[in-house]
């Protein structure tokens, strides 16, 4: 069934004259993120050739999906706004909040108990205000999207830095903060700066070990995790077209790894098959009648230098299978060189987990391919040495593969198949096999390797890379194992060799299931009422943040001046800490305890200004709240990389936090930031970083003329009395500064709604 398919129609209408409207004012050839960017202009028509990496912009998203984490602050947001009901297509997805332990059926029965509080909370809502709810089990929020809603052309946002995922179907689809959903749910216009455009050329066909997971971590290694800030990556060629639609998914999605605003592909036959495979014949129809605009025009990829920022090309007959990783995904190493690497690092080789899904790799092919190779280990007689997990993408992916034996195959391996939901991957998993801080290493087809992010063991070092590779590694055992060159010992002491994996691109007997999950909200949601308990640990209903007048920006502390990597993850925690998304006072509880203190090298320890005590971040910090004094952070560069999480600003901003002062910041966090109503401000010297001492004081001098294009000066003042006068930059548009000058994004929207 194909949802939202006259807004489809609408959106396919209007996309022939617009982009020949802007082809014409830009001049030139399209790229075909060009054209999706302006045919989705608020304003309708072009009118103007914007300046990428410079012009900010309205635009007009088609829909909006979130997932549940998110999706609580979020829709508390939107209850404020004054609405009756969602401005555009937008659905909630239940797939964060159920913890891998036991196995599906268990688990998902445990986490419908320990958050029917906040699922009953997200139904009741979404019923109200017109949003399509998707129920515990469903399925991952991405892969659901790809299944059900991702349209070629069209442009989505959602709660969720993976929500980049859809550009496998040709979408320009932008993870975004809860405050950015929010303007759109409401009718607002999304704000977002013109991208630049990273080109990536395909050329060849991928083949035996190597898989589309390849193509981007080959990426990530080129580009790195902040690469692709502020540009959208196209990729193109024949080498494109001869992936398939989930393996174009996989690529998009881990574009959310080095930075990318989003990534995406020109529609091509493999899109058209996987439209009518999950039965939206009548969508592929349609794009079929204007296929000429939803890719770029031919002189783009015929000469794309001329078209695009940076040019890459890959030769996919060439491209080697690799494992990235770990603690950061860009760290790319191709299979067979990984032995080495590890012993001049110290990595422990003994693999004791394969971890196959996540939204990045859990579709029908995916689960095909790993299974070719597990059922080899079966009727090879190899006895697995690590232990094994699996999270299909979503209830579909599962019923189908289940009917097709594809599970049955990993349950006679002897793994354990997990909820339909993320898992692992985002910190939901209750780890048996081992306990507190010790060494080890596990290999997983996810997206993130960040310390801790898996299990909350700093010290497990997790290797990116494909299902069918994971599968291989696992069942060696060994990180060092290159399944292309080496063999195995089997039961029968027979040296035995892994041939190369199988996959089938969409199931033969076609997709089926019997419940997908899905709740249609009812049309008239007014007499529906949503209950918050004054009680809850996990649900608050929230109090509109008071503008940060300029008196305050004098005397402001330094909180913690953060050292290297510093993520949303470090900012906000995921794993446990999932619980409190939507209760803003219990979540800030967690805030920055994963920063490294420059100082002294250690987490969650600085120093109270006030005391001269040190102590934990938010302990020190709700000091300063109780006495009316504001803070600074201070970071390097890329921070705020990670997930979309608006929490890792409402948090600092909820604590009393005024300004955040970095080398460099990722898109996402940084418009949070600004949402919140804060300064989000970058040195305009990298080397002022350096200047900043443990017991400093800064003077925001003319804050009272904050405006566009000119720089803060800020007065640094060290225990000693003397001082420093150092530059910020910023990218505040005078939009912007009304957000900080009303106290958030949330508060303007609420005067607008209410004159």
């Amino acid at each position: 069934m194909a949802f939202d398919i006259d807004m489809i129609k609408g959106v396919y209408a209007n996309m022939a004259e617009r982009v020949d409207k802007a082809r014409e004012i830009v001049g030139k050839p399209l790229t075909l993120s060009e054209k999706i960017l302006y045919s989705h202009l608020w304003d309708g028509n072009p009118t103007t050739a914007f300046k990428r990496g410079k012009d900010y912009v309205d635009f007009a998203p088609d829909r909006i999906a979130c997932q549940d984490a998110t999706a609580q602050m979020a829709l508390l947001q939107f209850m404020q706004a004054g609405k009756k009901k969602v401005a555009v297509p937008t659905t909630v997805h239940c797939d964060h909040l159920i913890q891998a332990k036991s196995g599906a059926v268990k688990d998902l029965k445990a986490a419908n108990s320990t958050s029917a509080e906040v699922f009953d909370f997200l139904e009741s809502v979404s019923n109200k205000y017109g949003i399509g709810f998707w129920k515990p089990g469903a399925g991952i929020i991405h892969q659901v999207v790809l299944e059900n809603y991702a349209f070629p052309g069209g442009m989505m946002i959602g709660t969720d830095s993976h929500t980049v995922n859809a550009g496998g179907l040709g979408m320009v689809a932008i993870g975004v903060g809860g405050a950015d959903a929010v303007d759109v749910m409401a009718g607002m216009a999304w704000e977002l700066k013109f991208p630049k455009l990273i080109g990536v050329k395909l050329t060849g066909n991928i083949s035996g070990w190597t898989s589309a997971k390849d193509v981007i971590l080959k990426v990530a290694g080129i580009l790195t995790v902040k690469g692709g800030t502020g540009a959208i990556i196209e990729y193109f060629g024949e080498g494109a077209k001869n992936l398939s639609c989930t393996g174009k998914g996989t690529i998009c999605n881990m574009g959310a790894e080095v930075g990318a605003t989003t990534s995406t592909f020109g529609y091509d036959d493999s899109m058209e098959r996987y439209l009518r495979a999950t039965d939206r014949n009548e969508v592929a129809d349609e794009a079929n009648k204007i296929r000429e605009y939803l890719t770029a025009d031919d002189e783009v990829y015929a000469n794309p230098e001329q078209y695009f920022d940076q040019v890459i090309e890959i030769n996919l007959d060439e491209l080697k299978p690799h494992l990235n990783g770990p603690f950061t995904p860009d760290l790319a190493t191709p299979v067979g060189e990984l032995g080495v690497k590890a012993r001049e690092n110290g990595w422990p080789i003994n693999v004791d987990w394969g971890l196959i899904g996540s939204c990045t790799n859990s579709s029908y092919e995916d689960l095909t391919r790993a299974a070719s190779i597990a059922k080899q280990a079966i009727t090879k007689k190899i006895k697995p040495k690590s232990d094994f997990g699996i999270n299909p993408g979503s209830e579909q992916i599962r019923y189908t593969a289940e009917r097709d034996g594809l599970l049955q195959i990993f349950e006679d391996l002897g793994a354990t198949v997990f909820t339909n939901a993320c898992g692992p991957c985002i910190g939901q998993w209750d780890r048996s096999d081992l306990k507190g801080d010790e060494k080890n290493t596990i290999v997983h087809s996810f997206n993130r390797n960040f310390s801790k992010r898996a299990d909350g063991n700093p010290n497990t070092h997790a290797f990116v890379g494909s299902p069918e590779m994971v599968a291989a590694i696992a069942i060696s055992g060994k990180l060092d194992f290159d399944p292309m060159n080496d063999t195995l010992i089997n039961e029968d002491g027979e040296e035995v060799k892994l041939d190369e994996p199988m996959g089938i691109e969409l199931p033969i007997k076609g997709f089926e299931v019997e419940d997908a999950g899905y709740l249609e909200p009812i049309e008239d949601g007014s007499g529906v009422e949503v209950k918050v308990s004054p009680e809850s640990e996990r649900l608050q209903l929230l109090t509109p943040f008071e503008p940060i007048q300029p008196e305050e920006m004098q005397g402001v502390k330094l909180l913690i001046k953060a050292f290297g990597k510093c993520t949303t993850d470090h900012i906000s925690m995921a794993g446990p800490w999932l619980r409190f998304r939507g209760h803003l006072d219990n979540i800030a509880n967690n805030t920055l305890i994963g920063a490294v203190n420059a100082f002294n090298k250690k987490t969650n320890f600085i120093k109270n200004q006030l005391t001269g005590e040190y102590g934990g971040v938010p302990d020190v910090q709700r000091e300063y709240k109780a006495k009316g004094i504001k803070t600074i952070v201070v970071g390097d560069h890329n921070y705020g990389e990670g997930s979309s999480r608006e929490h890792a600003a409402m948090q600092p901003r909820h604590l009393g936090v005024a300004a955040v002062l970095v080398k460099s910041f990722a898109r996402i966090h940084e418009t949070n930031l600004k949402k919140q109503g804060m300064l989000a401000l970058t040195f305009a010297n990298e080397s002022d970083y350096d200047l900043i001492q443990e017991d400093d004081t800064f003077n925001f001098v003319d804050i009272a003329n904050f405006a566009p294009d000119v720089p803060l000066t800020i007065e640094v003042v060290h225990a000693d009395g003397s001082k420093d006068t150092i530059k910020a930059n910023h990218t505040y548009n005078d939009a912007q500064i009304g957000w900080f000058k009303e106290g958030s994004a949330l508060n303007v929207i609420k005067r607008e709604n209410a004159a």
